[in-house]
């Protein structure tokens, strides 16, 4: 998949043992809105998450999209956008490198909805589906920056606004 964009901070060294992660993050897009998390803080973030062992990323995405929002993606639907990729120090383990590959992909999704079956972290941040503009995702993350998860999905709804993905969506449409 191409890359999008890499973030690394450096802040490690080669010597240190390294996590590994492959993620899914479904771009919705329906009436200029897109299919965000909305914590009850105000943060945005795109619907997705890790890949189990052995899953593929059709299945990750059917999975993490009904599981974060109720949504049933149609999977005709997908189509690939690119990857973007974080490596820094873990946020857990001082000693540890965390590389995380995000693989994001256009669907679109049946008008029925299903419950949904987060996380108790995403509980406890009062995270649900919420239909947002992309200048209403930049505004809502601007206080949240620090945030590695809310930087790579505020960086990519920018680059999104700015039209860099166009070519991507109008596929198999």
């Amino acid at each position: 998949m191409e890359k999008i964009q890499i973030y690394d901070l450096g802040n490690y060294t080669e010597d240190m043992k390294e996590y590994e992660k492959y993620s899914v993050r479904g771009v919705i897009v329906r009436n200029g809105k897109i299919a965000m998390q909305k914590s009850k803080e105000g943060d945005y973030k795109i619907l997705g998450g890790g890949m189990d062992p052995g899953e593929d990323y059709k299945d990750a995405l059917l999975r993490e999209v009904q599981e974060e929002a109720g949504l049933i993606v149609i999977p005709e639907s997908i189509r690939p956008i690119g990857e973007i990729e974080e490596k820094r120090r873990d946020r857990f383990d001082e000693h540890m490198i965390f590389h995380c590959h995000s693989m994001f992909f256009f669907c679109d999704v049946k008008e029925e909805m299903t419950k949904t079956s987060m996380t108790a972290s995403e509980i406890e941040k009062g995270y649900h589906l919420e239909w947002a503009t992309p200048e209403e995702i930049l505004s809502g993350n601007r206080p949240f920056m620090n945030q590695p998860w809310i930087y790579r999905d505020t960086e990519f709804i920018r680059m999104y606004a700015e039209g860099k993905f166009d070519e991507c969506q109008k596929k198999n449409q």
